[in-house]
């Protein structure tokens, strides 16, 4: 994906306040407002500009936002830096489908998460009764064998809170979390009490964690499926023969079927992440080549194209 300059997108330095923030918001708004713009991207630059208000006008997302931005610009290619699977940690509602009544881009949600479903905002305030605390929200990465057997789990998050100044800075806490077996991409844990606390005697709010996997080594996740690129021998191909698999569970033994070709997808039932069903693992076979490095490899590699003197490897692209 591309950064997002979203000090760029509002016309603005990064030194702005936020008042200018919203004075550069309000005019864009109104120049690209599809009910009344005549530019032909109008929508497109509508929502940019949505999206960079959203960002930069809340002080928790401006604060994460600026921290991971400092060496990027505009349209440059991005992935979230490491160490970035520790979480930001906001209030409120965020993520796709908020307030603003549009699909977020995929940058804005690799930042900010999408929006935990039925988080809820801070409860009526009376004159003297109790409030409850705001829900919280945040994304965060877990390892597949996480997923695979569960347990509990110690998280890092980064809360921006504010300083003696009234200034958004980065402060870290630790959360034990118990991570269910076979938990998806994607998919959302409550933990109550876990937001920001209560007022007047109320109850604390939930802090909502939108779980993502880890890109692991070896193994690669759709849905509740596993994907494994197995490399085999010619001869393991050709002949059939039986290997070691590994899965994040342990080894299993799989047999490769004589004449299978590289693409090739071995199912290993119930392999995958566990749920009910099952996911399944998928051994996709990549043909392995011996290198030619030694006179009796070469001498090998020319008896074989003695045998095989009729194979045409490029028959599929004649016209």
């Amino acid at each position: 994906m591309d950064f997002k300059d979203y000090y760029a997108v509002l016309g603005v330095e990064a030194t702005a306040t936020q008042e200018e923030v919203k004075r550069a918001y309000r005019k864009l708004a109104r120049k690209y407002h599809p009910d009344v713009s005549k530019e032909p991207d109008a929508e497109a630059r509508f929502k940019d500009v949505a999206e960079a208000y959203e960002a930069l006008n809340d002080a928790e997302k401006r604060a994460a936002y600026d921290e991971i931005g400092k060496r990027h610009k505009q349209g440059e290619a991005f992935s979230p830096p490491p160490g970035w699977d520790s979480g930001f940690e906001f209030s409120g509602r965020g993520g796709a489908g908020g307030d603003g009544g549009y699909e977020h881009s995929d940058f804005f949600e690799s930042l900010f998460g999408r929006q935990a479903g039925g988080a809820r905002s801070r409860g009526a305030q009376g004159a003297h009764g109790p409030v409850t605390g705001q829900d919280h929200h945040a994304k965060v990465q877990i390892d597949l064998l996480d997923s695979y057997r569960g347990g509990q789990r110690s998280i890092s998050m980064r809360v921006p809170h504010p300083d003696a100044s009234g200034r958004m800075v980065m402060q870290e806490r630790q959360l034990d979390v118990n991570i269910p077996k076979g938990i998806r991409d994607g998919q959302h844990l409550r933990l109550a009490g876990q937001g920001e606390p209560g007022h007047s005697g109320g109850p604390a709010g939930d802090l909502y964690l939108e779980i993502g996997i880890a890109p692991d080594a070896h193994f690669r996740v759709d849905g509740r499926d596993v994907y494994l690129d197995l490399p085999v021998a010619p001869w393991e191909a050709a002949l059939g023969a039986s290997v070691t698999v590994p899965t994040p569970d342990g080894n299993v033994q799989l047999t490769v079927p004589p004449n299978s070709s590289a693409g090739r997808k071995l199912r290993l039932k119930g392999k995958g992440l566990p749920s009910t069903p099952p996911g399944d693992l998928y051994a996709v076979l990549q043909l392995a080549l011996p290198p030619a490095d030694t006179q009796a490899a070469q001498a090998g590699y020319r008896e074989m194209e003695k045998a095989f003197a009729g194979f045409q490897p490029r028959r599929t692209l004649e016209t």
